[in-house]
């Protein structure tokens, strides 16, 4: 780790008083402290290094913990480690030295510049000045990386232990230019369980209806079905499941200025009570051998 990135804690745990519902949240990407050594690397500067930031994602969803579940949130930035990929997703050509051998450098998202060093922000702007030494990046990965996958399994094993099941919500925001292929609908939100691998069926169809009923556009898994997050720790057969939950950023943030708009404290609390109801339809389950095991 960086003596920049030893001056902060590079993730949180906001956690309830008592864990009353079997509910974990993550928000990987809402991270908005930029180490000066970061920067110093980079060819972008200001509000272009934070363009693949989930803006604010964290506060969105910040009452978790009020109601009752931990909420694991990165002050990290996406631009510097992504923890939503494989640890080892790479690309040779950004790197100064030689990748250890298990590096996956094949992945579609690392052709895309997406790998767990990103090679470019939105739009396609490339962030660094020059190549990285590889000794940087696998630092990144064994510092932050690694822990914050660490704590993210203890809180869902904790969860699945007291409560014999669990459900992983992961919590992003996407581009407000967002489409459905073959029509210009907007979608408020996007919900993904990996094409119903990551979570039941019945707790896919809750989330849609329930975001329906407060009045939002809702789509289910095009284009964004979950990232690593989802994948990997979804298990329904064990009783494990999870959602991946994009919030349209033109919702609540400027996109051009990255200040909130004053819809903020209405979407904020739109989704308080959205993770209000999935409680509240998980626990009129809590019985039911079909969470506990798909």
């Amino acid at each position: 780790m960086s003596a920049e990135m030893r001056n902060f804690e590079i993730f949180e745990v906001s956690e309830p008083v008592s864990q009353t519902i079997p509910f974990v949240y993550s928000s990987p990407h809402s991270g908005r402290i930029y180490p000066p050594d970061f920067i110093a690397q980079s060819r972008l500067q200001g509000i272009a290094i934070r363009r693949s930031e989930d803006h604010y994602v964290d506060e969105l969803f910040s009452a978790a913990s009020v109601l009752g579940a931990p909420l694991l949130l990165a002050n990290f930035p996406r631009a510097y480690i992504d923890v939503n990929r494989e640890p080892y997703e790479l690309d040779p050509r950004m790197f100064d030295g030689v990748l250890p051998p298990y590096a996956n450098i094949n992945s579609l998202r690392v052709a895309g510049g997406l790998g767990t060093i990103p090679r470019i922000v939105a739009e396609n702007m490339e962030i660094y000045a020059r190549r990285v030494p590889v000794e940087d990046a696998l630092n990144r990965i064994e510092t932050i990386y690694k822990p914050y996958h660490a704590t993210l399994r203890r809180l869902i094993a904790r969860t699945h232990v007291k409560f014999g099941f669990g459900v992983l919500v992961d919590c992003h925001s996407m581009p407000g230019n967002i489409r459905i292929a073959g029509s210009n609908m907007r979608p408020d939100f996007i919900l993904g369980d990996r094409y119903g691998t990551s979570a039941s069926a019945d707790l896919s169809r809750a989330a849609m209806q329930i975001l329906d009923e407060l009045g939002f556009n809702a789509v289910r898994n095009k284009p964004y079905a979950g990232g690593f997050i989802t994948e990997h720790y979804g298990r329904p057969s064990r009783g494990l499941h999870a959602l991946q939950i994009e919030v349209n950023r033109s919702l609540y943030v400027d996109e051009t200025t990255l200040e909130k708009r004053s819809d903020f404290g209405a979407v904020a609390a739109a989704i308080t009570l959205f993770m209000k109801r999935m409680a509240e339809h998980v626990e009129s389950y809590a019985g039911d051998p079909a969470l506990a095991a798909e």
